[in-house]
């Protein structure tokens, strides 16, 4: 203990004029601690969801850039900048693949010209490079299903089997929606399967794996690839030339039903008349 003489008083002043730098230096080093623990867990945070920062530094192929470029001239405002989606006027794309774009753009159905229950098919508005470079930009963007490369049908010199089982699974997998002749049909709320006959390959193959508009999607466990080969073979040497299950005169192109109805109703009315007939000179 100090005494309370001018030398005891003097000590306490010194020795509190000590204590204020060292209350300094602990809220110093309380500052500097709070700091080290902010950069510390921003690090691991960092190390542990690269995501981020991985996505500011992707870098696009030179097709992605220019698909980017048409996107965001022609796409953005329904799509939103991010191919994210906008609510009411169109879905996200993320994950939708470019085989989704091409069937969309490479048909004409997007960009749509107004909102219906379903997106007509009309002359498209890009090119066929164009649909490619959209649709590597959204790959790249969020991935998805892709068409394959390399040619889409069997070789039925190889494989003279593979037209029957493309007609087999085609009556098994497409018929309720797209008929027996391809010919296409109503469906409920306004919407419809579209004919065949048109369709390219890489339409149909890229309809089997996205399923636009009512149509299921048919991944590669359901249908594998051969068997979409095969369908698509059936499809595009069968049904688009001439050749479907329509009977002689394929009325209506929808099966044998209609010819056989019409045959069937023809042929009694020309009985009931030729009976009448006879009766009369009789």
């Amino acid at each position: 203990m100090t005494s309370d003489t001018p030398a005891g008083r003097r000590l306490r002043v010194f020795n509190r004029r000590r204590s204020a730098p060292s209350r300094a230096r602990r809220r110093l080093g309380a500052a500097v601690r709070m700091i080290a623990a902010l950069a510390l867990a921003g690090g691991i945070y960092t190390a542990f969801a690269p995501g981020a920062s991985a996505e500011d530094s992707r870098q696009l192929s030179s097709a992605a850039q220019e698909g980017k470029a048409l996107f965001d001239n022609s796409c953005i405002s329904c799509h939103g900048r991010n191919a994210e989606g906008v609510e009411g006027r169109g879905p996200s794309l993320i994950g939708v693949g470019s085989a989704s774009v091409q069937f969309q753009v490479g048909t004409g159905r997007m960009p749509m010209t107004r909102q219906e229950s379903q997106a007509e098919q009309k002359p498209p508005q890009f090119d066929e490079t164009q649909t490619k470079q959209l649709g590597q930009y959204i790959q790249e963007l969020g991935g998805g299903p892709q068409i394959p490369s390399g040619k889409l049908t069997e070789d039925l010199d190889q494989n003279p089997d593979a037209l029957a089982r493309g007609g087999q699974l085609f009556r098994i997998n497409c018929t309720s929606c797209h008929q027996y002749a391809g010919a296409g049909g109503a469906l409920s709320s306004g919407k419809y399967a579209p004919s065949l006959h048109d369709a390219t390959a890489e339409e149909i193959y890229a309809a089997m794996l996205t399923g636009p508009q009512n149509m299921p999607v048919f991944g590669d466990n359901e249908i594998t690839p051969n068997e979409k080969r095969e369908i698509i073979t059936y499809v595009t040497q069968q049904i688009q030339q001439d050749k479907a299950p329509g009977g002689l005169f394929n009325l209506g192109g929808y099966g044998p039903v209609t010819e056989g109805l019409a045959i069937f109703l023809v042929g009694i009315t020309v009985l009931v008349f030729t009976a009448l007939w006879i009766a009369g000179k009789s």
